[in-house]
């Protein structure tokens, strides 16, 4: 077995979704959730077929966020995995239940817009996620100070009341 971990290429601001499902009628059903959940939404999902043909299998609303789903799931190449990308504007927040809400979908490893790095094992059969370096390590712990800094922003961008 060979351990790699696989650089999630995306400009910065663009927030993603990386996941196991088990079914080839994931790429319709993530589709269906993600325009029901937040409607108008732009983005992209690609998934990697395990079995059968074994192709990159896509969809979405965004030729930009359709590119990059299926150039970083041909680069991860683990069986059942998913990854949706989303447009400038919309957020895992917004669709993340309707995710996991999928019948197909087995787990989601992240949700995110931070530089991430996904642990990949590889063996004579295939390829598999172990699990994800999402971001940085922390540098400290909040004060008083950064308490009230976390609450104001999520007030004045509209997460809270």
């Amino acid at each position: 077995m060979q351990l790699t971990t696989v650089k999630i290429e995306k400009p910065e601001a663009v927030n993603f979704i990386l996941g196991q499902t088990h079914f080839i009628k994931s790429v319709e059903d993530l589709h269906e959730a993600l325009v029901a959940a937040a409607p108008g939404i732009k983005f992209g999902v690609a998934f990697c077929e395990a079995s059968g043909k074994c192709l990159v299998r896509w969809s979405g609303t965004d030729p930009a966020m359709i590119e990059l789903a299926q150039r970083n799931a041909r680069a991860v190449g683990a069986g059942h995995c998913f990854v949706v990308f989303l447009g400038e504007g919309f957020y895992p927040l917004n669709v993340l239940n309707a995710v996991k809400m999928v019948p197909e979908v087995c787990r989601v490893f992240c949700a995110t817009a931070n530089p991430t790095e996904v642990i990949v094992a590889e063996t004579q059969q295939g390829r598999g996620i172990l699990g994800v370096v999402d971001g940085f390590a922390p540098k400290g712990v909040e004060d008083d100070a950064q308490i009230a800094w976390r609450k104001n922003l999520l007030r004045q961008i509209g997460y809270k009341l």
